[in-house]
């Protein structure tokens, strides 16, 4: 579901290096290099001190396979929209109009989002994109993820930004549900925990390495002492780190919600961070994805589906939110790598395209349309122009939400687009 990045989490550590535990005295002289290399890291940008709860939490919601913009937000004053797409275009009487004077509606299946827009909890963005799109999937989500437009290098956008909170908790600082950690949220210093149930998140060994058990047993139960050397000392924080967020995690999510959640895979994975944020862990930023929006052929009823799915879990995740009196603190981000091309293709479906839109919730953002619909007379090469990059967007979470440095996650300063309200 996730684009494979590269994932160190504490999870993995414990199922595949427990085994350094017995040996760490006597460690190779290049693992004695790393592991001292680590702890140095810990402790020069203050990983070793657990922060308070997060006032504030981003969740993002990554919408998988290139979701298909221009029949999400649609232009329905446009003839040129029904003359491209004569199969696949929503009729103007089905469309929940959302600003009359553009002439712009959404597709019918967002009708929770469209209430959303109305009590002011949802923010659409038009045409974001980047310059010189890429429409291969992994290159374009690459770019996504990493905020670097020249080949997605390096490491992610969270991460980056995570790694300049000096009072970050190590443990949980960035919580991904699914089976692999996006490169979005592999910092340098500050590394993701993946996983798809909760009840997973624990270590393996007893049934794995039975023979490590009392071993890690009195990891946990005794911890380190100051006489270790730094190898064996790191070994045994990162045990404690995982043991303590698994139990938290688990713990967290135990607790059933107080509203009734949609069906559906993201609905299930919002209601996990929904009970993690009711139970204040000290996490950051979230990381949940719905897949299946490479819609090529026979798009109309796969895409219908797929975006009242969306609809639908955005909106009972911020009714549990305000029940719990947590609403306030989340801001929520949803995207995709990119959005389809204008002309409907021979089988009744879209191709990869470029520009698309970009969608905010949550009690600080500036509702209803934002931005101007890229016109479909000024196509660049029969797909939307861009008008906003999707940079600009990341900044304004960065610094005025969670109060990080873009500069240093970016690599640049990018203008802030006034998405949220934080008067």
């Amino acid at each position: 579901m996730f684009h494979e990045g590269i994932a160190f989490t504490r999870r993995e550590f414990l199922y595949s290096g427990m085994a350094m535990i017995s040996t760490a005295t006597s460690a190779p002289a290049f693992l004695a290099r790393s592991g001292l290399a680590m702890a140095d890291q810990n402790m020069a940008h203050g990983l070793d001190r657990p922060g308070s709860v997060p006032e504030r939490v981003l969740v993002v919601v990554q919408l998988s396979g290139g979701n298909d913009g221009l029949n999400t937000v649609i232009p329905v004053g446009s003839p040129g929209y029904y003359r491209a797409r004569p199969r696949i275009a929503i009729a103007e009487k089905e469309a929940l109009l959302i600003d009359p004077n553009q002439g712009i509606a959404l597709h019918p299946a967002l009708a929770d989002l469209h209430e959303m827009v109305s009590e002011g909890l949802a923010s659409v963005v038009q045409g974001v994109g980047y310059p010189n799109p890429n429409r291969s999937h992994f290159a374009s989500m690459d770019v996504w993820h990493t905020g670097d437009t020249r080949g997605g290098r390096g490491h992610g956008w969270i991460g980056k930004g995570l790694d300049q909170d000096r009072n970050i908790d190590r443990s949980l600082a960035c919580v991904c549900i699914g089976s692999d950690a996006p490169l979005a949220a592999q910092g340098r210093h500050v590394k993701p925990v993946a996983f798809e149930r909760a009840e997973a998140f624990r270590w393996a060994g007893r049934q794995r390495q039975p023979e490590l058990v009392s071993v890690y047993d009195r990891i946990c139960r005794e911890g380190g002492d100051s006489d270790m050397d730094a190898v064996t000392r790191f070994v045994y924080r990162t045990a404690l780190d995982a043991q303590v967020a698994s139990d938290r995690v688990r713990k967290a999510v135990a607790t059933g919600p107080v509203t009734r959640f949609a069906g559906g895979a993201l609905s299930r994975q919002l209601q996990l961070v929904a009970a993690m944020i009711r139970a204040e862990l000290p996490t950051r930023v979230y990381y949940v994805a719905l897949g299946g929006f490479d819609t090529h052929a026979q798009q109309v009823s796969t895409h219908q589906r797929l975006l009242r799915e969306f609809a639908s879990a955005m909106k009972t995740f911020y009714r549990e939110l305000e029940a719990t009196g947590h609403r306030s603190r989340v801001v929520t981000l949803a995207f995709s790598e990119f959005g389809r091309r204008v002309a409907q293709n021979a089988s009744a479906g879209t191709d990869h395209g470029a520009a698309g839109p970009v969608f905010l919730f949550g009690d600080v953002v500036r509702p209803g349309l934002q931005g101007e619909h890229p016109p479909l007379d000024q196509l660049v090469g029969g797909d939307l122009r861009f008008g906003l990059d999707f940079r600009c967007i990341y900044a304004e979470l960065l610094d005025n939400w969670l109060q990080l440095d873009s500069t240093a996650a970016l690599g640049r300063v990018f203008r802030k687009t006034r998405l949220l309200d934080l008067s």
